[in-house]
């Protein structure tokens, strides 16, 4: 880092959305966090030490937790609530707002934050890195069938999981079926008739009731359900838009060609759902 960028770059950081703590920590510059949020522990355990301030998230910020940990930059990211917004600016922090959608916009951010924080070529780097593993991952499915994938964010309502998602079921030789980040119905889901379902909820880690949901929402006759080819992926490995979405990335590949990716971390399947149980091969958390 340059003196001018050390001179006029942030110290104190108050992160309100994982992904801000994940990119700073691939940057090397965790030390600049001074607050964060309870989530963030679950991607970055270098905040899982008692070190940091926790605070509210981009959705339920509160002025009062900013203003205390003196940040001279809060960093937030979607999903907001009006009012949110407004206790941040009420803070009178200077306020970097994220609103990803793609991977093209996840790699903006990434060079945003590394730009403000003076790491610009250490973004690069890590952007290249993530491009690379990307790339990589495509090229071994670039000759393989295309089974239809559907990936859902939140179960009730049933919400799409998000470009950047679909964007990954591509590169892992899927094709993703359905609008991504739209919300849909069961039924709807079921007439698509995809060859693999993936449950990665928000904020629910891997604890997604997968027998429950094929049970309750009529999938048992869907291609995925009869094949046992029904998964859950950890939260923050789809959700986090940060270079955790390699993670993301290869449980994806596993589950939708498993004869060529091995299992990994972070993936959970279900046997059948007329069984009643659940695999006991799974990755440990």
């Amino acid at each position: 880092m340059d003196s001018m960028s050390s001179q006029y770059s942030p110290r104190r950081i108050a992160c309100l959305q994982p992904s801000a703590t994940v990119i700073l920590d691939a940057l090397g510059e965790l030390t600049r966090v001074v607050g964060c949020t309870r989530y963030c522990a679950d991607v970055v355990p270098g905040v899982a030490d008692g070190s940091r301030v926790i605070l509210a998230d981009s959705w339920t910020a509160e002025t009062d937790q900013i203003v205390a940990v003196r940040p001279d930059l809060v960093i937030a990211a979607v999903p907001y609530q009006e009012k949110a917004v407004s206790e941040i600016l009420k803070s009178g922090a200077r306020f970097l707002g994220l609103a990803p959608r793609s991977l093209a916009d996840i790699y903006t951010d990434i060079a945003t934050i590394a730009g403000a924080v003076g790491a610009a070529t250490r973004g690069e780097q890590i952007i290249s890195s993530m491009q690379r593993h990307i790339e990589g991952v495509r090229a071994r499915t670039l000759r393989v069938p295309r089974p239809m994938v559907f990936c859902e964010e939140w179960g009730k309502p049933i919400i799409a999981s998000q470009k950047w998602v679909a964007e990954l079921v591509e590169a892992a030789g899927g094709e993703f079926v359905g609008s991504p980040g739209k919300q849909v119905e069961a039924k709807e889901i079921a007439r698509m008739d995809a060859d693999v379902l993936i449950a990665a909820w928000c904020g629910a880690g891997d604890r997604v009731p997968l027998e429950k949901i094929v049970r309750e929402r009529g999938w048992h006759e869907t291609a995925a359900a009869q094949n046992g080819q029904v998964f859950c992926i950890r939260d923050e490995f789809l959700n986090t838009p940060a270079p955790t979405l390699l993670r993301g990335l290869d449980a994806l590949a596993h589950a939708i060609h498993p004869e060529i990716f091995p299992l990994t971390n972070g993936i959970r399947r279900i046997t059948h759902p007329s069984t009643s149980a659940i695999s006991k091969s799974r990755a440990v958390s």
